[in-house]
């Protein structure tokens, strides 16, 4: 039995018996009474990352597959911060993470320290619950209560990430805090208003919310047979397994596509897809393309998802008007306070959904079963373009792939090319900060360790986190990163044409070209310490590439990860 003879010990033990047992850590001094505890700690099993984003970003990918939460065990202020981008991402998917943050030792804060800083005000930004452990003995139990918070999200933002600040004298005290000195403690600042939401739940609807799902199974039966568009704008929860299954026969019932069309976010966190999924639209990027697709309806049911906002508010563009002026009595929101499993179960039974089977009855709106079609493969000796290397991997990807995709331009056809491929996890960017992906496969490639991850990764946001090569190679997971690489910031290429800026000249082109010095992505992976390494230039040379690595990642024990880095014209 592991000794719970320290604070930290006694943290890590009661992490365990939540259920908590994977630790993505990038520590330093004040952490090192953890990292210590984790040798008397078999089942807590640690994951170096050597950068802090890397940390976060794999325990959102972890919490994403997983569907529970990891620690991430960050140095001070200053190793959070680093680490914010990807917790931005994970608070915008609902991902339950538990940040442990070291701190200066209880009667060292507040004295300025070189590294001191405010970690519960950088904290707040991404967390609904913050807390600041400094009654001795208290760590098993605070962690505990970070635990709990997570289970659910925060009704405000949507927020699952708890944030425990541990000072460094807590963690090599006495577990229960017998050995603590009497010291002056300084004050913690106050706790994130979100501190206030710890024993909310998701709630089961009752009588009322039952009224609820009566009276929108009317209005959207009523809009069905006035042929009345209807949008199932699903997110989150609802695009997941059982859920988004149902999301397809509501869909069905109401008339199929002609009639009822699902369309997802287009930020989403997870959708399972495939067979026997639902035949779903993704949300055009742009907010200009994404209000004409709105326009079209007539109904609108949000299913765990957010009212749509636009992502910047470009001159002359729309910003929170993405709906149409339908009223809201014709927008109905299932959001985070439901269980939305619970939720799309009743309003199936009002609607008689539950009879539909996909090839059966299902009015088109469901990939059968039985329909795998993958699609065909361009010429052998083609030069790879984007929408190639997008078909290429949609061919060949194996059944129960999880598919992380931050290929951001030239992954733009992937969607539609992958839509009845056997069943799949396909992860995406929810909150806008580059440099996910990289992070995301190692997280889900520790929560499913028998499952093929493949990363579809643009080369530009690559670069933010590529010491994610170096972890993968460390834990040797079966990944296979696809570098889409064109030497370019394609996307803010485009902005600039979109936005109709008349920048040609060198000052602009040094700002969205990245081949000058070219990045050898191959040379870099093998730096980091990936041995399989190839790369491709031609249609041919990419589905070789592909079929050899997937032989080896599909083994019963692969070599490691894979990288393959695709030359695009």
């Amino acid at each position: 039995m592991a000794s719970t003879s320290t604070g930290a010990a006694a943290l890590l033990a009661s992490s365990v018996a939540a259920s908590v047992e994977v630790c993505f850590a990038n520590p330093g001094t004040t952490e090192m009474w953890l990292v210590g505890a984790m040798d008397s700690s078999p089942d807590m099993r640690g994951v170096l990352g050597l950068h802090e984003n890397v940390c976060t970003g794999a325990a959102d990918g972890y919490a994403r597959m997983a569907r529970k939460p990891a620690l991430v065990l960050l140095h001070l202020g200053v190793g959070l911060a680093n680490g914010l981008a990807n917790l931005h991402n994970a608070r915008r998917a609902g991902s339950p993470i538990v940040v442990l943050v070291g701190e200066m030792a209880t009667w060292h804060r507040g004295k300025d320290s070189l590294l001191e800083m405010d970690v519960v005000k950088l904290a707040e930004t991404v967390s609904k619950h913050v807390h600041v452990s400094l009654a001795p003995g208290a760590l098993p139990n605070d962690l505990t209560a970070a635990v709990d918070a997570v289970q659910v999200p925060n009704v405000v933002n949507g927020s699952r990430i708890a944030t425990l600040v541990m000072p460094h004298d807590r963690t090599w005290e006495a577990a229960d805090g017998s050995d603590a000195p009497p010291t002056h403690v300084v004050e913690a600042p106050a706790p994130a208003p979100a501190d206030h939401h710890h024993g909310e739940t998701r709630i089961l609807p009752d009588e009322g919310a039952r009224e609820f799902f009566s009276a929108c199974a009317q209005a959207l039966k009523r809009a069905s047979a006035e042929n009345k568009r209807i949008l199932m704008y699903a997110g989150g929860e609802a695009l997941v397994g059982d859920a988004f299954k149902a999301v397809g026969r509501i869909a069905a019932s109401l008339g199929g596509p002609s009639k009822a069309s699902v369309i997802i976010e287009n930020a989403f966190a997870r959708v399972d897809r495939g067979a026997g999924f639902p035949l779903a639209t993704r949300i055009p990027y742009f907010p200009q393309e994404a209000k004409a697709e709105f326009a079209k309806y007539h109904e609108v049911l949000c299913l765990d998802a957010r009212l749509p906002v636009a992502l910047f508010g470009y001159k002359d563009g729309p910003s929170d008007d993405m709906l149409p002026p339908i009223g809201d009595d014709h927008i109905w929101q299932v959001d985070t306070g439901f269980d939305v499993t619970g939720a799309l179960h009743l309003l199936e039974k009002e609607l008689g959904s539950e009879a539909i089977t996909p090839g059966v009855n299902c009015r088109g709106s469901m990939c059968p079963p039985s329909g795998v079609s993958r699609p065909a493969l361009p010429a052998s000796d083609a030069k790879l373009s984007g929408p190639h290397l997008c078909t290429i991997v949609a061919h060949h990807q194996p059944e129960n792939t999880i598919l992380v995709d931050e290929s951001l331009t030239s992954g733009g056809s992937y969607w539609d090319a992958s839509a009845k491929c056997p069943p799949f996890s396909h992860l995406a960017l929810t909150g806008g900060a580059i440099g996910i992906g990289m992070p995301m496969a190692v997280g889900a490639a520790v929560a499913c360790p028998d499952r093929v991850v493949i990363n579809l990764q643009a080369d530009g946001s690559g670069m933010y986190t590529c010491q994610s090569l170096w972890t993968q190679a460390r834990e040797r997971l079966r990944v296979l990163t696809i570098v889409c690489f064109n030497n370019a910031y394609q996307i803010l290429k485009i902005e600039l044409m979109r936005q109709r800026i008349q920048a040609s000249g060198p000052a602009s082109r040094s700002m969205t070209d990245l081949g000058d010095p070219p990045l050898q992505w191959e040379e870099l992976a093998r730096g980091m310490g990936v041995s399989n390494v190839r790369g491709a230039r031609t249609c041919g040379e990419m589905s070789s590439c592909m079929e050899e690595a997937l032989r080896d990642l599909n083994a019963p024990e692969p070599s490691g990860p894979w990288v393959i880095v695709a030359n695009l014209t």
